[in-house]
């Protein structure tokens, strides 16, 4: 099959019949037509027919090495520095295609799925493990182009370290509950499946933890419309279908959900590991997951720096305030974080190397410098559109006004100096959106989460970076006594 189209996406989703509850109700019908999922599903769809666009399918596919069909770059596994490089801008195209708005854009997962395929073999040899399993998923996964949520976030009831769950039988925490010829049975919920309902598959695993009960150690993907899975909604951040009013959420909101799992069967051939903690850390930790996973994360985040200078520069010329020394500064501050961005990105793929299983992955240091920088100056440049905006970000008709008999008196009082009053709108409309609706601040909460907790990932980078070469330097600066 390879590389599909817009339209073959659509239908696959409306044909899957997932459990969906939104708004304490059952969904039924073509998902693709229900308002909370329609723009999203819509907008995934371009990105797949920029796949089989003649004048970039190039750049969008390689060749299938089982059946030389064009398939997804985000599928490939990069053996050299060149493939790296075009894979990434594979990436780049359709993150400016969302502004980098969608976190969930389907390289995404498909980079997640190559990475564990790509070191599965650390699993090799363990108990309950089945590396073969991973690398027949991508197998999978590629050749017919599947689309794929996840979820490695357990339900918030208690955040100490040390806790456990007082009931096995019934857990709220999914965990495995038994297992038999057929597979194992999960039941309990997992968080924050992004775009849950709307993909092919769910890819469950856990992330490691200080204590961890064995029965939630595991790694396994589900059909989307797997017997006794439920997706239950959050409110919806979409607010109208007009792209005039609602530039990014009419297009970008991707739906949350909650994952529950009532005795959910997963076949054999879909389990990775079960009841193996070491498992759950290699997988996490050693495979290449993280060092591919957070190069398309820093690639997106960097196009969506891009879009927000647009974004403010527009704004300045529209209300010609760029002759005030404070208002460069600003612009500047976004200038110095997007050049930043770029550095690192760039210099995580300089300093590639091999890894033990071949691919040719990215620096880790610059891209967790990265990965660290974003959740900080992503708010920050937030903020520089507001300040930037002042109170016209307040005053905001809406297309239908245009299209009355205020028109005039719109076109004289809310003209720009260099715009007229529906251009002039239509800017600060989307400046207010990605800043200040209900779907702006959705975005900037997910980008200061989006690897985690901020203060645990500079945490973990401190303790992981190698500072003993610097250490000994100053040691040998000042003639210190070594330690017997």
């Amino acid at each position: 099959m390879g590389a599909i189209k817009g339209k073959d996406f659509i239908d696959r989703i409306n044909r899957l019949k997932s459990e969906i509850w939104f708004d304490g109700k059952k969904f039924e019908g073509n998902l693709s037509d229900h308002p909370a999922f329609k723009g999203v599903i819509q907008s995934k769809a371009a990105l797949y027919d920029m796949q089989v666009d003649p004048k970039l399918r190039d750049d969008m596919t390689f060749l299938s090495p089982e059946t030389g069909e064009p398939i997804g770059l985000s599928y490939l596994q990069p053996k050299t520095k060149e493939e790296l490089i075009k894979r990434r801008k594979m990436i780049e195209q359709w993150a400016r295609h969302t502004g980098g708005m969608m976190g969930r854009s389907p390289d995404y997962m498909n980079t997640a799925i190559m990475s564990f395929a790509s070191s599965s073999c650390i699993l090799k040899d363990k108990e309950n493990c089945f590396p073969e399993n991973i690398k027949a998923l991508y197998q999978l996964a590629r050749e017919r182009d599947l689309s794929f949520s996840h979820s490695f976030v357990v339900p918030q009831v208690n955040r100490s370290q040390t806790y456990f769950e007082p009931s096995e039988e019934d857990p709220i925490s999914a965990k495995v509950i038994d297992k038999n010829e057929k597979g194992i049975v999960v039941k309990g919920a997992r968080l924050l499946a992004t775009q849950g309902g709307i993909t092919d598959e769910v890819l469950v695993f856990s992330t490691p933890k200080f204590l961890m009960d064995p029965s939630e150690a595991y790694a396994f993907s589900v059909p989307s419309n797997a017997k006794g899975l439920k997706f239950i909604c959050r409110d919806t951040f979409f607010e109208g279908e007009s792209h005039f009013d609602h530039p990014l959420s009419s297009r970008y909101e991707e739906m949350d959900s909650i994952l529950v799992f009532d005795h959910v069967l997963v076949p054999w051939d879909r389990v990775f590991f079960y009841d193996n903690v070491e498992a759950a850390f290699d997988f996490f930790n050693k495979s290449s997951f993280n060092p591919f996973a957070l190069h398309q994360v820093v690639t997106r985040q960097m196009v969506k720096i891009e879009f927000i200078l647009g974004l403010a520069e527009l704004l300045v010329e529209t209300i010609n305030v760029r002759e005030y020394q404070h208002i460069q500064e600003k612009l500047g501050e976004i200038i110095i974080g997007l050049e930043t961005m770029k550095a690192l990105l760039e210099k995580s793929e300089n300093d590639a190397k091999l890894d033990e299983w071949g691919s040719m992955c990215p620096s880790m240091i610059p891209l967790q410098t990265a990965n660290n920088i974003f959740p900080r100056v992503y708010p920050r440049f937030c903020e520089i559109v507001q300040l930037i905006g002042a109170s016209g970000m307040i005053t905001l008709p809406t297309e239908k006004a245009f299209h009355s008999t205020t028109r005039a008196d719109l076109d004289k009082y809310l003209q720009g100096a260099t715009k007229d009053a529906e251009d002039r709108v239509k800017i600060f409309r989307l400046a207010w959106d990605l800043t200040m609706s209900s779907f702006g601040t959705r975005q900037t909460q997910y980008e200061r989460y989006f690897f985690g907790d901020p203060i645990r990932l500079i945490s973990s980078f401190y303790k992981t970076y190698p500072k003993d070469e610097h250490v000994k330097a100053i040691s040998e600066f000042l003639k210190l006594k070594t330690a017997e």
